[in-house]
């Protein structure tokens, strides 16, 4: 398990400025519950919010074709269908971690000193989000381990995906990944959480499948309730949320010489601030 021997002056300070433009939230209740997830313990970084799990038998050992989901069915609903995807999509999900990912970055000028002192100031100190901001950093690729996450029963309740940098093995993301239905909602979306100490950042993905079995996922909501980002943070018992002005999309698509790829947008308000672009190649 990591640790650190206390908060950076930031992280209090970030913690307060989140929970005056939050919402209180009651977690356990049906109208706040979909933002429930994993969190690290004080003074805890990276995956130890994994470690906890592992502690109580609750994740399955690394596997090589484990994916961030066992049946891309899972988010069948009125607006997608599992089966109209291309194979090589379909299979990325569900053996994520028999891929391999060579990555491509580049940031908005605007956004890129925004970019780095996130990264610098908090990315690579909590082992979380440490967004790429140089391209040659990306530059041998992520490695990826997919570890499944279940409860006492044995039934599956999400997949942890972690990723790091090839180049310096510096963790990158460390992710929650489950299907999920909000409130008011019929279609299932593709919920990722990102632990954080005291607190964790929530994404809700809408899936759509293109007219060639590209799959499409967006968060374009500005809603309290719909897709989009939430940041929530923990004060004693109580939990507090907010929506900041983020927005993503993903395009998981088979290129004209057979070869998977993904276009990641990031867009602060309505400026778009980082482009990834993923080549993805299933290990031999």
């Amino acid at each position: 398990m990591i640790r650190r021997p206390g908060m950076h002056v930031l992280d209090p300070l970030s913690r307060l400025w989140w929970r005056a433009v939050g919402r209180p939230v009651d977690l356990s209740t049906p109208e706040f519950g979909f933002l429930a997830a994993p969190h690290n313990r004080r003074h805890e970084v990276g995956d130890a919010w994994l470690h906890a799990y592992e502690k109580q038998g609750a994740v399955h050992p690394s596997s090589p074709t484990a994916g961030l989901f066992d049946d891309m069915a899972v988010l069948d609903g009125p607006d997608f269908r599992a089966r109209d995807l291309h194979p090589l999509v379909r299979d990325f999900y569900e053996h994520t971690g028999a891929w391999r990912m060579d990555v491509w970055s580049q940031w908005n000028p605007l956004f890129a000193p925004g970019g780095m002192a996130v990264t610098a100031l908090f990315g690579r100190r909590v082992e979380q989000l440490a967004l790429p901001t140089e391209p040659l950093s990306v530059s041998r690729g992520m490695s990826s381990e997919v570890r499944t996450v279940v409860d006492e029963s044995g039934r599956r309740q999400g997949a942890a995906w972690l990723r790091r940098l090839r180049l310096d093995n510096s963790a990158v993301y460390s992710g929650f990944y489950r299907s999920a239905v909000l409130p008011g909602a019929e279609q299932p979306h593709v919920a990722v959480a990102f632990p954080l100490e005291l607190g964790h950042i929530h994404v809700f993905l809408t899936p759509r499948v293109e007219a060639d079995g590209a799959l499409s996922l967006a968060s374009r909501s500005r809603r309290f309730g719909a897709d989009g980002a939430y940041i929530s943070v923990l004060f004693d018992d109580q939990w507090y949320s907010a929506q900041p002005p983020l927005r993503e999309s993903f395009r998981v698509y088979v290129d004209d010489e057979g070869e998977l790829r993904t276009d990641h947008e990031l867009r602060v308000g309505p400026f778009r601030a980082l482009r990834l672009h993923y080549r993805l190649s299933r290990h031999s």
